[in-house]
């Protein structure tokens, strides 16, 4: 795909950027040190179009799914999408707070939006993800851990590792191994 990042922007150099509101500033010294995978499709197991982005933007349409009327107030955003063709879109800038993750720990810190990069694959907890994801994520993984050089080995999870209980994203048809996490399947 040929990425890159602009560390001063924060921007992912080869996505189609759709800035989100829903972000803020992240707290004074939040280094990031953690990535957060996701799983994402609106309508629910429905891919393509241009709902996520409406989500992410707050534009959603309640009359146009009925699942729409149960979500369109929430105020969420991910620093990143990965479709299933592989586009990448970014919503928020990587030094900003995106509103991905909720209530949420991981090595016993609370408030992982407060420092993490969340990333949204398109897809269910159900389907396999798709070739063309994997190597974006390929691809995409060694840049950001070089920009953010506090993100670990052990610090890319999915967000049902931060939120047991109340998340299963980004569910177990997603391939843990390909990332180098095989205790995560």
């Amino acid at each position: 795909m040929n990425l890159r990042i602009d560390s001063e922007r924060g921007l992912l150099i080869g996505a189609r950027q759709v800035p989100s509101p829903n972000q803020d500033a992240r707290p004074d010294g939040a280094e990031i040190s953690l990535l957060v995978i996701h799983g994402i499709s609106l309508p629910p197991g429905e891919f393509g179009g241009d709902d996520i982005d409406r989500l992410f933007t707050n534009s959603l349409d309640p009359a146009a799914h009925p699942y729409f009327r149960e979500i369109h107030m929430l105020r969420v955003s991910a620093h990143l999408l990965i479709r299933r063709d592989g586009e990448v879109v970014q919503y928020v800038p990587f030094h900003r707070r995106a509103w991905h993750a909720g209530v949420s720990c991981h090595g016993g810190r609370e408030a992982c939006n407060d420092f993490s990069i969340g990333i949204e694959l398109e897809g269910t907890d159900t389907l396999p993800y798709t070739e063309a994801q994997y190597r974006v994520l390929d691809e995409l993984l060694p840049l950001l851990r070089r920009a953010y050089p506090a993100i670990g080995p052990d610090d890319v999870v999915g967000h049902c590792h931060i939120a047991p209980g109340r998340k299963t994203d980004p569910g177990p048809t997603f391939d843990w191994a390909r990332l180098g996490r095989a205790e995560l399947a």
